[in-house]
């Protein structure tokens, strides 16, 4: 009947016998995104509507539609495409369009004017965002962290970043590796701090990615004070650390009710062959320890614990290159770690977790 009145129609599980598809939508005001499979695969299509949802802020829509309005003025004040560029990577990366959906029309206003003059003023100036890339799996990034992935004009990135992650790196983006290795630091750290600032004054959009969360064990805030020192503009972009990430996909809760009441993030890193840590501080019931980069000093974290009086059975477990593919748990005692752990022929990235929350892996253990 359609076919012979000239109607258009759609018959579900038959793309081919329909002459119309009705696509997935993600709107923002005027910005609409369609996503469709021809028929063949609408779950795919609403997969996919879901994943874009979640990267393109609810505030979007508020903006489009405000520079709309000012598209011609925008263009005046701004003549040169890189400073058109910059402007709309201020504004998209800024807070107004995050918090747009609740805001009025003159405060959006008045921090697009704000981000206008800057632009118009002063030679563009790019910026810097310190984002943790999170343990390995690239699927445990944050939305920001992704999104910014996919803007950045130069990535500099840490030994520990997996390369899924870097996979997901815009195409034409500058990546630098600027990672360390134990008593190999390719590049200085006063290197990398003066690489930020010189790229991000040159104009540059740039991401300083790091694993786990930049600011646990990560050097973080060293970074952003040069950066400030500068007068540089930075954001911080926090990652899944190295201890939750791990913990959860070796099935040891950190902390739990019956067995651990607080958690302590540790160094585990030697310098001098030796661990100078508080260690009669770390002794306490109903604690979790959770020792970063202990690989190499294993034997003396166990020795030390045992000497300052935790019991030699206390329960340990090492993650090795934890929440890929390649994870790798370890356990035993404080006393037979160490033996378990060579045996095992592990390699870093590692992290060791010590308490009686380990003994729970048995049970929860679901990677």
């Amino acid at each position: 009947w359609c076919q012979q009145h000239g109607i258009a129609f759609w018959m579900a599980g038959e793309p081919d016998a329909s002459t119309v598809h009705f696509p997935s939508l993600v709107e923002r005001g005027p910005l609409r995104v369609a996503v469709d499979t021809q028929g063949l695969a609408p779950t795919v299509s609403r997969w996919l509507r879901q994943r874009i949802e979640q990267v393109l802020p609810d505030g979007l829509g508020a903006v489009l539609r405000l520079t709309q309005k000012r598209r011609h003025s925008i263009d005046e004040r701004l003549p040169t495409p890189h400073q058109r560029r910059s402007f709309w990577y201020r504004l998209l990366e800024g807070q107004s369009v995050h918090r747009a959906a609740l805001d009025s029309e003159d405060r959006i206003a008045s921090d697009m004017d704000e981000i206008l003059q800057s632009c118009a003023i002063h030679a563009p100036q790019g910026q810097v965002f310190l984002v943790g890339a999170g343990p390995g799996d690239p699927d445990l990034l944050t939305v920001k962290a992704l999104r910014l992935l996919g803007q950045a004009d130069v990535v500099l990135y840490d030994r520990l970043v997996a390369q899924p992650i870097l996979d997901l790196v815009r195409s034409d983006a500058e990546c630098i590796h600027v990672g360390k290795a134990r008593a190999n630091h390719s590049v200085p750290q006063e290197m990398i701090n003066q690489m930020l600032v010189d790229y991000a004054k040159s104009g540059k959009t740039v991401v300083r990615l790091k694993g786990g969360d930049p600011f646990i064990f990560g050097r973080g805030g060293e970074e952003i004070e040069t950066l400030a020192e500068n007068g540089v503009g930075f954001q911080v972009v926090p990652g899944i650390t190295a201890a939750s990430g791990c913990a959860a996909y070796a099935g040891i809760p950190l902390t739990h009710r019956q067995y651990a009441q607080s958690v302590r993030f540790v160094t585990g890193h030697l310098k001098n062959n030796t661990a100078n840590l508080p260690w009669h501080e770390l002794i306490h019931e109903e604690q979790t320890l959770v020792f970063y980069m202990g690989l190499v000093g294993l034997p003396i974290i166990c020795r030390e614990l045992m000497a300052h009086g935790m019991r030699a059975d206390m329960p340990v477990a090492l993650v090795s290159k934890g929440t890929t593919p390649e994870q790798n748990t370890v356990t035993g005692t404080l006393a037979d770690i160490t033996e378990r752990v060579g045996e095992a022929g592990v390699c870093p990235p590692t992290l060791v977790i010590v308490g009686e929350v380990v003994t729970l892996r048995d049970r929860l253990n679901w990677l």
